[in-house]
């Protein structure tokens, strides 16, 4: 594994590929978006200048980083010689099975293609292809520079060869991969979003307000940020999708999607990326939203 392709420069991608960059991989970054891959690159930068600051690495770090990545608006062009592939295009199925369709037709024979869904199945996005024994989710976690996990999840038929040698990749970028097995949500988010949507029903029911239930979660169950903040930052659009992939998948109401998240997404209140969701997001910080707006 010399050369890695990372389709999407949103927040996950452009971590994917800073990562990899980081560790020393050739990197292409592709996205059909222009103003997204300059966006990308801008932030891996402002990225490497606090990794500066803090003495963590060198200017020449930043500099031989920055040399490894280069950026692709073609799809084709940007995986033609890459040996593993990462899809980490919005959680949406339709899109990323296109996209799959596409990369299996386009890349070399032995690319290992994956993707970075945080939920959709494995060995569906892998039925698509004509390499099924080759595909396989890495899902890492957000921010990607800094969080250590990375799930691996094996579809139907990845091979064990292929498993092995995507752990081994993982563990070369500083990360610590977790083999799990493809069911919805796989394990992170089969725990952790039900979490986040009960809570969201209990600011709904209105049992507590916003930065009570966060603050509870923090200092009552030692969690470094509250779910209602943390759904901020996933984005509550990306959560919905994921609790819909929960709740067809496992066919269990208590999966069903609050009211209360639903209407948000439906608004345009996504969180972070939106500016405005549990809380109201500038680029100095947050402004707790009173909870009576929203019931």
């Amino acid at each position: 594994m010399k050369k890695i392709a990372v389709i999407g420069a949103g927040t996950m991608g452009n971590g994917i590929a800073h990562v990899f960059a980081q560790s020393g991989f050739e990197v292409s970054l592709i996205d059909v978006n222009d103003s997204a891959l300059e966006k990308a690159v801008a932030t891996i930068k402002k990225n490497l200048d606090r990794l500066i600051s803090k003495e963590k690495i060198t200017e020449q770090d930043k500099d031989n980083t920055v040399n490894r990545m280069q950026t692709f608006t073609d799809i084709k062009k940007g995986i033609a010689e890459a040996d593993l592939i990462i899809e980490a295009a919005t959680e949406n199925k339709k899109i990323k099975l296109d996209i799959f369709r596409q990369i299996d037709a386009d890349a070399k024979p032995e690319a290992i293609l994956a993707t970075n869904t945080s939920s959709i199945s494995i060995t569906e996005i892998a039925a698509v292809t004509k390499r099924p024994e080759k595909v396989i989710g890495m899902h890492f976690m957000n921010p990607v520079p800094v969080m250590q996990l990375v799930e691996i999840i094996r579809g139907y038929k990845t091979t064990d060869e292929v498993t092995k040698t995507i752990m081994e990749t993982s563990k070369k970028l500083g990360k610590t991969p977790v083999e799990v097995n493809d069911y919805p949500g796989f394990v992170a988010n089969r725990i952790l979003m039900p979490m986040i949507n009960e809570a969201i029903i209990t600011l709904n029911e209105g049992i507590a307000g916003v930065a009570e239930i966060d603050t509870v979660m923090k200092l009552g169950m030692a969690h470094p940020m509250g779910p209602l903040q943390l759904a901020d930052f996933i984005g509550l659009d990306v959560c919905l999708s994921i609790m819909d992939v929960l709740y067809h998948g496992l066919g269990n109401d208590k999966y069903s999607a609050c009211p209360l998240l639903k209407n948000m997404v439906a608004a345009g209140n996504l969180g972070v990326k939106s500016g405005e969701g549990f809380y109201k997001w500038t680029a100095g910080g947050k402004d707790l939203i009173v909870a009576e707006q929203f019931i």
